[in-house]
């Protein structure tokens, strides 16, 4: 594991409380401040998608009337994690290879920063509600009235005042000798080693993690009145106030388009499907089902029917998505901006390989009915689910076409242990690591413990732990879109 950017502000959330969100990319901080309008559109219901800021302020958007509420300081908190890891050992590859594996892995990494919580009180929150929009919306309010996606306020920030990091040591020395018995002929023998090392410099005034509340607007039936602005920190609040229908307790087809519509306005269109056919079956009576959320039938469904749709694209637009991905997954800043592209509808002209991937949107080849706009968010928002490390990983993996049996193997531990809450030893199938020897296992093993795995190079028993759920699907998806772009 290694402490970039994105791991402190996580480990920052980890330690501060579950309501705060962390700040993924550097080159976001800034735009998460005070009043800042984020939206989130969801195309998955396994892992959670991240907020775009729509860089306008809540302030801006309504009719000016003093006074304006100001953040306060709250709380001032020195934070300090320094770790050390050194794991050495042998591993018996033995089910379908036989051999061993010997790996040294060395890490150290931490920090030492202090942040300051500033935010505003719900007492001066309340002097925003009721106060009226603009007569000129600009079109992220009139795509939201559509239920295109969800509205959000930051209302606390956590910003850096001191920090400290330590510089992150990473080596890795791999040693293989196998010979890989009904799989591969012949014999593998070598030795790997990576040694890496680096600081991440956090400078004073940068936002690491931020609280919000749902931006609600509630309109009267007749046009001509004028909106309202509400706030809730639930948000599970619905959009729009006394817009659900009241057939959500009914039934019959008509019913089932309006529930379509509500339920679009919580968690974005792309899951319409998913929801269409949830609502449509009707469990057998006296059968006991898991949980949507526990269900690992349901993950790969979803992921299947993406894949499915992507396959149907043209050959020459699938290799130009792969090609100019590949480029782009060590650089999250660029992905991340592909993706706040995306989801504003910013399809304008754009320099490098995030342009010659919006420029597919328009190709007259691709079929009427596959919406590339929506296989892409769905990709990007799980590879936002993983960190840098993980990305620069990912490329490698491509590189090395190791997607294939990473993805095996990311479900071979997903699928067993997908529905349980608590932490679990599992073992690794042998003969799913055979394949991925030398340089192939320890990124791979990387790529695992980023996700909060319990494991260890050297040691086919891991544990499995609830933290690592979303990740690993979010894995799961991105190794199974990528791959079937290889096989384009």
């Amino acid at each position: 594991m290694s402490h970039s950017f994105d791991w402190v502000c996580k480990d920052v959330v980890k330690r501060l409380g579950k309501d705060l969100r962390p700040v993924k990319c550097r080159s976001d901080a800034r735009k998460f401040r005070h009043f800042e309008i984020l939206l989130k559109t969801p195309q998955s219901l396994f892992w959670k998608s991240e907020d775009t800021p729509v860089e306008y302020s809540l302030l801006q958007i309504l009719e000016p009337n003093l006074p304006v509420p100001e953040p306060e300081v709250l709380d001032t908190i020195p934070l300090k994690h320094i770790v050390y890891q050194k794991l050495k050992g042998n591993v018996g590859v033995n089910a379908v290879a036989e051999g061993n594996v010997n790996t040294e892995y060395v890490q150290s990494y931490g920090y030492d920063i202090e942040v300051q919580c500033i935010g505003i009180p719900n007492s001066k929150l309340e002097s925003l509600q009721n106060r009226k929009l603009l007569d000129k919306e600009p079109s992220f309010v009139k795509d939201y009235r559509m239920g295109r996606y969800s509205l959000y306020v930051v209302t606390e920030v956590f910003e850096v005042t001191k920090c400290e990091m330590k510089e992150n040591i990473t080596s890795a020395d791999t040693t293989v000798d196998a010979a890989i018995a009904q799989v591969v002929t012949g014999q593998a023998q070598g030795q790997w080693e990576r040694k890496t090392m680096d600081s991440v410099p956090i400078q004073k005034g940068t936002v690491v993690a931020y609280k919000k509340k749902r931006l609600v607007i509630e309109n009267d039936t007749c046009v001509s009145f004028p909106s309202a602005i509400l706030l809730f920190a639930n948000a599970k609040k619905k959009n729009f106030l006394g817009m659900l229908p009241r057939v959500l307790r009914g039934s019959g087809p008509s019913d089932r388009s309006e529930i379509c519509y509500s339920a679009s306005t919580l968690i974005g269109p792309s899951s319409i499907r998913q929801l269409d056919w949830k609502i449509s079956y009707i469990s057998p009576i006296g059968r006991i089902e898991e949980p949507y959320h526990q269900d690992f039938k349901r993950l790969q469904n979803e992921v299947s029917q993406i894949t499915q749709e992507l396959a149907m694209l043209p050959k020459d637009v699938q290799e130009i998505v792969f090609s100019n991905l590949q480029s782009m997954l060590s650089n999250r800043e660029n992905l991340n901006d592909l993706l706040s592209m995306l989801e504003l509808d910013q399809l304008g002209h754009v320099d490098g390989p995030g342009g010659a991937i919006l420029d597919q949107l328009q190709q007259d080849s691709i079929p009427p009915w596959i919406d590339l706009r929506n296989l892409l968010l769905y990709l990007l928002q799980a590879l936002m689910v993983l960190n840098e490390t993980q990305l620069n990983l990912l490329a490698q993996s491509m590189e090395k076409r190791l997607l294939l049996h990473q993805r095996e193997l990311v479900k071979s531990i997903l699928q067993p242990n997908f529905k349980y809450p608590w932490n679990i030893p599992f073992t690794l199938q042998p003969q799913l690591l055979a394949p991925l020897e030398g340089e192939g296992l320890t990124i791979t093993y990387e790529l695992l413990m980023e996700c909060g795995l319990e494991m260890e190079p050297n040691n086919p028993r891991s544990t499995w732990d609830l933290e690592a759920k979303m990740p690993l699907s979010a894995l799961y998806g991105s190794l199974s879109f990528l791959q079937q772009l290889v096989e384009a």
